[in-house]
């Protein structure tokens, strides 16, 4: 509609221009019959004959100190006078706008070079309404036809529009609808289009977001399910293994060389066994465990986590004293017997408990270090995901993934600062103050 009003202006002007020089060019040859008469005179009848033919109320022309004139009666009073051989393209647009806004009966005087005589010069006087409707109805026209262009292009547009982004934006819609209702469904998943534009990215990265989803699911149903079986076999799997240990302990008292070299292993294998259970149930069994936030002295709740700890690793206890957090006791010192219980289980010899950043007034940090070989590649990949970041042989993959929830759930967090030949540092982050229950 901006180009049309940028090509409607100059038309209009232009049309105004053509009709009043077309009006000049029949003037010039009206007046020519001067010539041909005698005296340069014609009747009265004729000369209204040839003004009504024009469409002008009195004609002139000058040329070479001549001039030949054709009035009607008298001369009528003139209420505008406009030079066309004078006015630039701004001129003929204001002209032509102010012109369209007048009502009335006035009289206008055009002069001009005459079209069939560019060295005669022509004036003519006319009523500015017949100029004002021939430019009304020009106007019209080309408001109709722009009218019709822009229900055209409007029309192109909204189809394209519809075809491009409004059938793809539903295609999407209808499936986030379809499944949100069954996201365990992979046949819900969108397929991607080959669109190289937003809609495309969208779409692709929707149906990378559905999959992740759809694995996510199917991971967790599987972890339900395990849940579920491990929690109804817990029973006899524990008279099993009771009844293995028994028989192992009768094993030890045996005097055959052989019974006696393969007797530990069978019984770390059992125990090895009875732990992973155990763990299993932890996490997927009996969910988070409920909360008793209370203030806890870390240096002491480090020492008695480190008692006795496996492979009898050195533990250098360097908490300050009197450094107390809010947090559940029982909770707590899970998470720390945990880290220490890894550290030396990973062939560190001396583990180092730290509280780099005692002084905050709102939380306080842990560092564990050791002196250990440092983490394999394959663990750090998956370490906090649980049956999965299992640092050794034989491990279940849960004692980090339970430390670290434990520790969200308290308020915390759990996480891995550096690991390499020179050891592993693990920050626990806790509140010294009680912290809200996860979801309030």
């Amino acid at each position: 509609m901006l180009a049309e009003v940028l090509i409607f202006l100059p038309s209009v002007a232009r049309f105004r221009v053509s009709w009043l020089n077309e009006r000049l060019g029949a003037a010039h040859l009206a007046i020519l019959t001067l010539e041909a008469a005698p005296d340069a005179m014609v009747s009265q009848a004729l000369e209204r004959q040839l003004l009504d033919f024009v469409g002008v109320r009195a004609i002139a022309l000058r040329r070479a100190g001549e001039r030949l004139a054709l009035l009607n009666d008298m001369p009528p009073a003139v209420d505008a006078t406009y030079d066309l051989a004078t006015e630039g393209p701004v001129d003929m647009i204001v002209n032509a706008l102010s012109l369209m806004g007048r009502h009335g009966e006035a009289m206008t005087r055009i002069l001009g070079p005459s079209p069939k005589e560019p060295a005669s010069e022509i004036e003519i006087v006319l009523r500015e309404r017949a100029l004002r409707d021939a430019i009304l109805g020009f106007a019209g026209r080309i408001l109709g036809l722009s009218l019709v262009i822009s229900i055209i292009t409007a029309g192109l547009v909204f189809l394209v529009l519809r075809w491009q982004f409004v059938r793809p934006m539903r295609r999407l819609t209808r499936n986030m609808i379809r499944f949100r209702e069954a996201p365990e469904e992979a046949g819900r998943i969108v397929r991607a289009s080959a669109r190289d534009d937003e809609l495309g990215v969208a779409e692709r990265e929707l149906a990378t977001m559905q999959k992740a989803l759809h694995d996510t699911l199917a991971q967790r149903r599987k972890l339900a399910a395990l849940g579920t079986a491990v929690a109804k076999i817990q029973h006899d799997l524990r008279g099993i293994l009771s009844t293995a240990l028994v028989v192992s302990d009768r094993l030890e008292s045996s005097d055959d060389p052989e019974v006696q070299r393969v007797t530990p292993t069978l019984v770390a294998s059992i125990e090895r066994a009875a732990k992973l259970c155990s763990q299993t149930l932890d996490y997927v069994g009996r969910g988070m465990p409920e909360r008793d936030p209370v203030p806890v002295d870390l240096r002491v709740l480090v020492e008695e986590a480190g008692v006795g700890f496996a492979r009898a690793a050195h533990l250098d206890n360097r908490v300050p004293e009197g450094l107390t957090a809010h947090a559940d006791r029982d909770q707590l010192f899970r998470i720390v017997n945990n880290l220490l219980r890894n550290a030396a289980e990973a062939g560190a010899e001396t583990v180092t408990v730290g509280a780099p950043e005692a002084g905050r007034r709102d939380r306080i940090a842990l560092d564990f270090l050791d002196d250990g070989p440092g983490l394999p590649p394959r663990a750090l990949e998956k370490l906090f995901q649980p049956f999965e970041g299992s640092a050794r042989a034989g491990g279940a993959g849960l004692g980090l993934a339970i430390a670290r929830e434990l520790a969200r759930g308290n308020g915390g967090d759990l996480a891995l600062s550096g690991t390499g030949a020179a050891g592993t540092r693990f920050r626990l982050t806790l509140p010294r103050t009680p912290a809200q229950s996860p979801g309030t």
